[in-house]
């Protein structure tokens, strides 16, 4: 990986983003985009952002705020990265951005204004808008990018698929180079109301930033979030010979399916299991490698003890040797746009030698009894992570990622 782009909760660019995460911050709070007083929830992680500060106004007047999401992280992910795509090269770099949602504030605000008037108020760009392969199609038109290019759509597991299929077409050959991740902007009065009626989300209204707690026996529930987190990936030869700096590798992708449930996760987290097994094997790794999982960890009640015997069950007694945390305690739960978030600050995590907190432990399950690296970061010199992503449906994504040795500048790997 030679670049990274992210917008989240805890803010615009990986650099803000690193400092939440490393300081323990969260970046839940009252939810603010429309009255919200008979909702049983009131609380989200909402993005700070002024697109006109990255965009021009033709651009946004043609992109749901998630493709906006999609965009700006993707300018900052291409400028880290350094990579130039010219005619050379064109068709051998792809664009993959999962989305689980697309457009929801594009098609309320359009219906709202339909029902009023008719064809006569209907925007042409209303479709293209809101559709979700759209945040990949604006990055590749962006940058001239014009290898493989779509939107993987697995609810929660949306990003990481984006991250594990460009890791699948870069190995396979297929390209050189890809810019993937996963963007999701759903904090619209039906998106949030939908999850609060399944009961899916965090009554903890009055203490909005202890309201995501992951593997905390109060947990009641997410706290949705939004944002965009976006990865250059490239053939690890090719960095090398273009003297580009190397932040980490991925080396193993797992993707599968529970075949049990709409909402509900595998009796004792048996798809999830499989899933990370799967990952491991395409590592070519021992489970024992594995330092450092970033966990699904949604702090709902089924989850976080499905996701613990999971653990259990792939890595026997070096589970409870592994350090595990939930960056969702910060964030909130960014659905599609989570795996590509939660691969940036995991390969952070070996690159810098810090592991994230998981906050607001306050009172462990004792059904969750692993390490969570509860309320502060830790040092710890850890050299291969994986990150869980998993999704209603029963989907299920699964990424491996390796430190960068040598000097981490395109040195070969020792």
């Amino acid at each position: 990986m030679t670049g990274m782009g992210a917008v989240s909760p805890l803010g615009v660019g990986v650099g803000v983003n690193w400092e939440g995460i490393r300081d323990g911050r969260s970046g839940i709070g009252p939810l603010t985009r429309f009255p919200c007083e008979d909702y049983p929830t009131r609380i989200a992680g909402e993005v700070d952002f002024d697109p006109s500060l990255y965009l021009d106004r033709k651009d946004i007047r043609r992109m749901d705020i998630f493709i906006q999401y999609a965009m700006v992280a993707a300018i900052e992910a291409m400028d880290d990265s350094g990579l130039v795509i010219d005619e050379a090269n064109a068709s051998r770099v792809g664009c993959i951005v999962g989305v689980g949602i697309g457009g929801l504030q594009t098609i309320e605000d359009t219906h709202d204004s339909f029902v009023q008037s008719r064809l006569r108020r209907l925007s042409p760009f209303f479709i293209p808008k809101l559709i979700s392969n759209l945040a990949p199609g604006h990055i590749s038109m962006r940058f001239g990018a014009r290898g493989a290019n779509f939107a993987p759509t697995s609810a929660c597991a949306s990003g990481a698929h984006g991250v594990g299929e460009a890791f699948r077409q870069i190995r396979d050959g297929y390209l050189d180079a890809a810019i993937c991740g996963g963007a999701e902007a759903a904090l619209t009065q039906l998106g949030v109301a939908g999850f609060a009626i399944m009961k899916a989300l965090s009554r903890r209204n009055d203490e909005p930033q202890k309201a995501s707690r992951p593997f905390d026996r109060g947990r009641d529930g997410f706290v949705m979030g939004e944002g965009a987190g976006i990865l250059v990936l490239e053939e690890w030869d090719a960095a090398c010979a273009r003297g580009a700096r190397i932040h980490g590798e991925v080396i193993g992708y797992g993707a599968n399916g529970d075949a049990h449930h709409i909402t509900q996760p595998a009796p004792e987290g048996r798809g999830a299991s499989e899933c990370m097994k799967i990952a491991l094997e395409d590592a070519g790794i021992e489970p024992t490698a594995v330092g450092y999982v970033n966990a699904h960890g949604t702090s709902t009640p089924f989850n976080d003890v499905s996701e613990t015997l999971a653990i259990k069950h792939v890595f026997g007694a070096h589970a409870e040797r592994l350090a595990i945390s939930s960056t969702k305690s910060m964030t909130g739960h960014l659905l599609g746009a989570a795996g590509g978030l939660e691969s940036i600050y995991s390969i952070l995590a070996l690159r810098e030698r810090i592991l994230p907190p998981t906050i607001n432990q306050e009172e462990p399950d004792p059904e969750c009894d692993l390490d969570y690296v509860p309320n502060a970061a830790r040092a710890a010199d850890v050299s291969i992570a994986m990150s869980n992503s998993f999704g209603f449906g029963g989907t299920n994504a699964c990424l491996v990622f390796r430190r960068a040795e040598g000097d981490e500048s395109g040195a070969p790997r020792s």
